[in-house]
Parts: C-alpha cells; structure tokens; sequence
C-alpha cells in the first residue's frame, strides 16, 4: 500500500510539472503558439534572406519575373562592382565610406550613452528644484519627430563653423530624448537605499553612477546600445555634409540607387553590407539583455 502510495503522488507531481510547463494549459495550445512563432519568425527573416539572396544574383536573374527565392548562379561580382563604382563615381575609395560610418557611429554611441546615463541618473536619483518640469519636457520631446529640428541644427551648426565635418553628424546625437527617458525609467527602479550606503560609505556621486546604478540597469543599458547602433549607423548626413571624404555609407547606398536599374546588384550588395553590423550588434546586445533579465530575479 505504501508503494501504491509513493506512486501515484509521483504520478501526480509529474502531471503537475507537465502543467506547468505548458505556456497555454493544454498541448494543442503550445502547438498552435509555436507554429506561430515560427510563422512570424520566418516572416521576419524573409527581408533578410531577400537581401542576401539578390545581392549573389547576376544581372540577367535580378530582372527574372516572377522573382525567384534561390540563385540559379551566384556570384560575389556585385561586391566587387560595389568597391569599382563608388571608387570610379566620385574619386573616393568605398573603404573610406565605411571608416566614416564606424567612426561617426562609435563616436555617438559612446558620447550616448556617457550624457544619457549622467543625466539619467541626476534626473533619477538628485532631487533639486525644476527636476519634474525637465522629466515633463523630456517626455514632451519624446513626441517631436527630429525633422522637425532640422533647420535648427543646420543653424546651430552653421554658427558654430561645424558645416562639412564630423561634428556636425556627431554633434546634434549625443543625446536623445528617447535614451534619456530610457535610463531614467530604469534608475527610477534602483532602490534609493543603495545610494544612500555609498554615500555613508563615502563615494562620490560620479562614482555611484557608474559602480552602482548604471551596472544595475544594465537590461535600459543594452537597448539604448542598440538604438544609439542603429540610429548613427544610418545617418546620411543631409545638407550638412558637402565634401566627398566626409559622407557615410547609407549617402553612398543612396547614390547607388539613384542610378536606376543598371546598378541594382550593387545596390543590393551595398545594402546586405550595411545590415551586417546593426545585426551583429543586436545580436550581441539581445543576448546580454537577455542574461540579465532572467539572472534579474534571483536571490542569494
């Protein structure tokens, strides 16, 4: 009776597992969510795989109706072709073009994320007179497109002689609304009483900052890493950038395809070199937001 006993509450606590690891209750409820999931996964790597796959065609399989998703005869000669047209259009070697795009969009990302997380935590964690109006009108900003500051920074700009050099594509980003409303949500979650002991401790406010909240909000951390990536990474520069040296790759993507038909390969070609570092960014950074999100509620 006993093992009769032992059994069936064995029994028992594993129906109960098995229910619990269910995300829907039931197992044709689990099915129908991963069938889904996958559905919207394979939908969101589709544009990728386009990509990719239209950048290996040849000429005469680019214009191939209706469009085929393989290649019947890949080639790398759109990359290739990609170095020859922007290194015989405008005299400027496409290596140039990506060292402008990794230097402005390094530059931003560190400058980003040093003032938003300064400022997100004097916002977060200092109380001085004025410290809800500046909350107030950070999330008004968040409201405002940035073109419609456009003309202000070229003004801006202008007045300070930063037309036609980096500073003027590095300048207007080092800060956003977006990153800074970001880290201050997450300080905003920090206990107040882990400031409280550095200070009796004796650490400075710089220091508490970057030992203390900043490695606690790690998860706003990596987001706003991917956003500040992804948003320098595609600046174009505009009316702000005249000399050939100075542009960045999206202006030089642009001016591909504005050639038209002939120069579609390339353009495919240049678009697959542009994806390559957001994604690999992302990558990274999901990963890390990830790690953090599930160690977040654990207890010693």
């Amino acid at each position: 009776m006993a093992r009769k006993r032992k059994k069936q509450q064995s029994i028992e606590k594993l129906k109960v597992k098995e229910k619990k690891a269910r995300v829907n209750g039931s197992l044709g409820g689990d099915i129908v969510i991963f069938v889904f999931l996958c559905l919207l996964g394979a939908f969101m790597v589709f544009p990728l795989y386009y990509s990719v796959i239209q950048s290996l065609k040849p000429v005469e399989e680019l214009f191939v109706f209706p469009p085929k998703l393989y290649v019947l005869n890949p080639t790398s000669n759109n990359f290739s072709d990609m170095f020859k047209v922007a290194a015989s259009s405008w005299q400027v070697p496409l290596s140039r073009y990506i060292f402008n795009s990794f230097f402005i969009t390094i530059v931003i990302c560190i400058c980003n994320l040093f003032v938003c997380c300064c400022a997100a935590f004097v916002l977060a964690k200092c109380k001085f007179p004025g410290n809800k109006v500046i909350n107030q009108i950070i999330v008004i900003a968040l409201l405002f497109s940035s073109n419609a500051t456009w003309i202000m920074q070229f003004l801006v700009m202008a007045k300070l002689h930063m037309i036609d050099t980096y500073w003027a594509l590095i300048l207007p980003s080092i800060s956003t609304a977006m990153g800074l409303y970001l880290m201050r949500q997450s300080m905003t979650s920090i206990h107040d009483s882990m400031v409280e002991a550095a200070k009796v401790d004796g650490a400075g406010l710089f220091r508490i900052c970057w030992q203390i909240v900043v490695p606690n909000s790690k998860p706003a951390l990596m987001t706003l890493i991917i956003f500040a990536f992804q948003g320098a990474w595609n600046i174009q520069g505009g009316a702000l950038i005249y000399s050939e040296q100075l542009k960045t790759l999206p202006t030089v993507v642009q001016q591909i395809t504005a050639a038209g038909l002939a120069r579609q390969g390339v353009t495919f070609a240049a678009a697959v070199v542009l994806l390559i570092p957001p994604l690999v960014v992302f990558l990274i950074a999901q990963g890390n937001v990830m790690e953090t999100m599930a160690n977040s509620g654990m207890k010693d």
